[in-house]
């Protein structure tokens, strides 16, 4: 089980390393390297558009990654996830800017994410079924655990590689917008090395191999998952969807706000080391909510997290508004320890839902759905909102994701004593 844990947790840092690399580039380069011309407001738009393509690309990873998880093992497919993220990671730190490639560069780079959003939409389902279909009974919830802490990890050393490169290269903008935005990119081939050898060492689930064995493995899991688990797909996604609306917030939208002239006016160094603090703060949150998962149940775990980002949503821009470090401090590290709050337990919660033949598939599926609706839209249409409405209203929108993310818990059924085998013959019989 150390194995498992170290592979799953070791495999979603890397994957979410290089994911929020490009929301914390998106933020704070890709305007003025790949959008020059459109200026700042408009160059700040495009970027973040091009960071919403890899949500539209990550329920198409589901479905692919998925069919070849529940068909062939979870192993050989999250290698292929990882090796995917990595080489798309490396291709857009070496990418040349819109001053020397001209209109290429921008499509270059939304073809580059749209192959992270491939990798991450197939890499999160395998990596917490790894975990869940070893974990041994009754402490699902725990091991479950590991690769949800891939999340605040992976955000803490993105922001990390960001302010150590910046204050290497000193107080002026320039050659960090040259060159320096590169290295964290480039630094994902160690990271890839790691994970590759890491994931190479595991083997297969066991519960994968019992139905091999059995001959209970699908040709058709994608056909099976919407025809047999439709209700368990939208419901699960409607669970998540607040979940990736307070991650995105706090990290990529409050990152460009943070920064921005006209919005908190902060150093970046100041705004990349709140990040640090808010990914640790975060870890804390999934490894709580994960210990209380499987002592609580999954659903009450989240339902009490919804119900208090429902509050937090309404206070989070007037605090913003006061426009003080220590408001936008306090704002990032409590809009993410909500999220670590109601991310840890899902790590058990969507395995739980599925049964193993179309489990990778079920799980991915909803997940990434969820991604779309609360990952690239809130941000994408934050800074519109606010302008024509006030910041307020992104509180608004928040507040109405997490009412709508604790009606879909409540509607799921508990999972937390569910037996991952039994749940095949379970299910079945619903339908």
């Amino acid at each position: 089980m150390r194995r498992v844990a170290l592979a799953s947790c070791v495999g979603t840092t890397i994957e979410f390393y290089d994911f929020y690399l490009y929301g914390t580039a998106a933020a704070l380069v890709f305007p003025k390297v790949f959008f020059p011309a459109l200026g700042s407001t408009a160059g700040t738009v495009a970027s973040f558009a091009t960071f919403a393509v890899a949500f539209v690309a990550r329920p198409v990873g589901a479905m692919i990654f998925g069919h070849y998880g529940d068909r062939y093992g979870r192993k050989q497919t999250l290698i292929a996830t990882l090796l995917l993220m990595g080489m798309a990671t490396v291709l857009i730190g070496l990418l040349p800017g819109a001053t020397t490639i001209g209109i290429a560069a921008p499509v270059l780079l939304v073809m580059l994410r749209f192959a992270q959003g491939l990798a991450v939409g197939g890499e999160w389902a395998g990596a917490t079924l790894l975990a869940a279909e070893y974990a041994p009974p009754g402490q699902r919830g725990w091991y479950a655990m590991f690769p949800q802490l891939g999340a605040p990890i992976g955000l803490a050393l993105s922001s990390a590689t960001f302010l150590i490169t910046g204050l290497t290269l000193g107080n002026t903008d320039q050659p960090f917008l040259d060159y320096g935005w590169r290295v964290p990119f480039l630094i994902s081939t160690v990271l890839l090395g790691a994970g590759m050898y890491v994931r190479w060492r595991i083997e297969e689930t066991p519960v994968f191999r019992h139905d091999q064995r059995q001959r209970l493995a699908t040709r058709t899991p994608l056909r099976e998952a919407l025809s047999q688990a439709p209700r368990e797909i939208l419901l699960s996604a409607g669970t998540l969807t607040m979940i990736f609306a307070l991650f995105y917030t706090g990290t990529t939208y409050l990152t460009s706000y943070g920064t921005s002239p006209t919005g908190a006016a902060l150093s970046r160094a100041l705004v990349l080391s709140i990040g640090i603090g808010a990914g640790a703060a975060m870890a804390a949150g999934v490894i709580l909510s994960a210990i209380a998962s499987d002592r609580l149940g999954r659903r009450i775990v989240v339902m009490l997290t919804c119900g208090a980002a429902v509050v937090w949503s309404l206070l989070l821009f007037p605090l913003l508004n006061t426009r003080t470090p220590i408001a936008f401090g306090v704002s990032v590290i409590v809009t993410l320890t909500m999220m670590g709050l109601a991310y840890g337990p899902v790590g058990a919660l969507l395995p739980e839902t599925f049964p193993t033949r179309f489990r990778y598939t079920g799980a991915g599926i909803s997940y990434n759905l969820a991604g779309i609706a609360g990952g690239a839209i809130p941000p994408l249409v934050a800074a519109p909102l606010a302008a024509a409405f006030g910041s307020f209203s992104i509180g608004i929108m928040l507040c109405a994701i997490s009412l709508l993310s604790l009606l879909c818990t409540k509607a799921l059924v508990e999972t937390k004593d569910q037996d991952l085998q039994d749940l095949r013959l379970g299910f079945s019989a619903r339908y």
